[in-house]
């Protein structure tokens, strides 16, 4: 392990598939981490973004990418996209090794498909990386497994005592890595920071196209003030004219968010369907996020007494920290994350599926007080599904709360579990 890593709960992912694969490509968000995390499972390392000469190891690797991959295996790659060509390369020299865990290529965007002939299927096998969980950040003590809500081990716990203001600093925070290192007062300025780089940097060089910053910004706060919702393109629209008075077209909103994914700045929480042959229609709009909720408060200028002023948005900004952590605790063992929302107004925020099949749902709550009706809302849900035959029943029924110093399963059989004692 590198000196002063810290570890990540992509790690064990990262040498599972290694084992299996002849590549891995590490993707996700700028300054995530995952230069850290591939040079931790790597031998040797070839940085594109090395400055040094006039960015030189960049002009090599322009000149013929397949130069760059001789080295100690596994092979770190960084920034890979900088030089698209690497990718069939990387993909030819997996082919005629025949060996696993040959490279580590790790992205902070998705080029377009110009300059990359194959896919890499069944050679390069592609991993999100997010920004930290409050167990990586060493702000959940780790009572409660994930794990153990499907296996049946869980264990009712006496947890961490949690107020309101801690859990503003968590959302503003966010889970930058290089949050852990800066003082308090100006965490502010790393979302900040990453917002004016995919701006005036990131967006344009994706594909070498100029586009208008003001827009982008605009869009970025219209998606900010509707974090954790199902909203439309649409909506959006209508949103950004109401709010800023700026008109923008279907064909702008559907670009400039296609740029935003390929960046991994917004990921959309896919739609669950218990059963595709069931009667009950089910939406199937995707809930969309911010890839960390500390951009939703720096582009809406909130700081933790602005979120405590403003409980509304602070549940919502909560709900998206929640869903940050499930995913990357699910990850660990091939699970994924959905919500449920169907044409009767029913709603369940949270669904981890694994391989198996099954499921285990979650109500995510920022008070202890909103308990009971999360609870009663999960219940009625699964009976009908159960009552209705629409498929595998629930595993589990979850509510992840905020302001709670205890782990514990009710007497109608619903976990609560506190967002700070979380792990995989």
């Amino acid at each position: 392990m590198k000196i002063n890593y810290r570890p990540r709960v992509i790690d064990s992912v990262i040498q599972s598939n290694l084992q299996a694969f002849g590549a891995v490509c590490i993707e996700g968000p700028k300054w995530c981490g995952k230069t850290s995390s591939g040079e931790n499972s790597s031998n040797s390392q070839y940085m594109l973004g090395d400055s040094t000469r006039n960015f030189q190891n960049r002009s090599l690797a322009q000149l013929d990418p397949a130069m760059i991959l001789t080295g100690d295996t596994p092979r770190l790659i960084d920034e890979w996209q900088e030089v698209p060509g690497i990718w069939d390369a990387v993909r030819h020299e997996v082919d005629i090794r025949q060996q696993q865990g040959q490279f580590i290529l790790t992205g902070s965007s998705t080029p377009k498909r110009k300059g990359i002939m194959h896919s890499g299927a069944g050679r390069i096998v592609p991993l999100r990386m997010r920004t930290m969980s409050l167990w990586e950040s060493g702000d959940s003590d780790g009572k409660v497994s994930l794990e153990s809500l499907f296996t049946g081990t869980f264990t009712p716990q006496l947890t961490s005592n949690v107020d309101l203001k801690m859990l503003a600093k968590y959302i503003v925070r966010g889970g930058w890595p290089q949050a852990l290192t800066v003082p308090e007062e100006k965490y502010y300025l790393l979302p900040r920071g990453y917002i004016n780089a995919i701006i005036d940097d990131g967006s344009n060089r994706i594909d070498e196209i100029k586009r208008d910053s003001t827009r982008m910004i605009k869009l970025l706060k219209s998606l900010a003030r509707n974090e954790s919702t199902t909203v439309s393109n649409k909506t959006l629209i209508r949103d950004i004219k109401d709010t800023d008075g700026i008109e923008i077209s279907d064909s702008t909103i559907a670009e400039y968010l296609d740029v935003l994914k390929r960046l991994y700045i917004i990921e959309d929480q896919p739609a669950f369907s218990p059963n595709v042959r069931s009667s009950v229609r089910v939406k199937q709009n995707s809930k969309r996020h911010l890839t960390d909720p500390s951009i939703s408060c720096s582009l809406m200028g909130l700081n933790e007494e602005g979120l405590i002023n403003d409980l509304e948005t602070m549940g919502f900004l909560f709900e998206a920290l929640c869903e940050r952590d499930l995913w990357i605790y699910a990850n660990s063992f091939d699970g994924k994350l959905f919500h449920y929302q169907d044409y009767r107004q029913d709603e369940i925020d949270a669904i981890v599926e694994l391989p198996n099949g099954e499921w285990g749902a979650f109500e995510i709550k920022l008070g202890a007080n909103q308990i009971d009706s999360a609870a009663k809302n999960l219940l009625k849900i699964s009976e009908s599904i159960a009552k209705e035959g629409r498929g595998k029943e629930p595993k589990f029924l979850c509510i992840l709360c905020g302001l709670s110093n205890a782990a514990y399963r009710r007497e109608d059989g619903v976990y609560v579990v506190p967002i700070t004692s979380l792990k995989p």
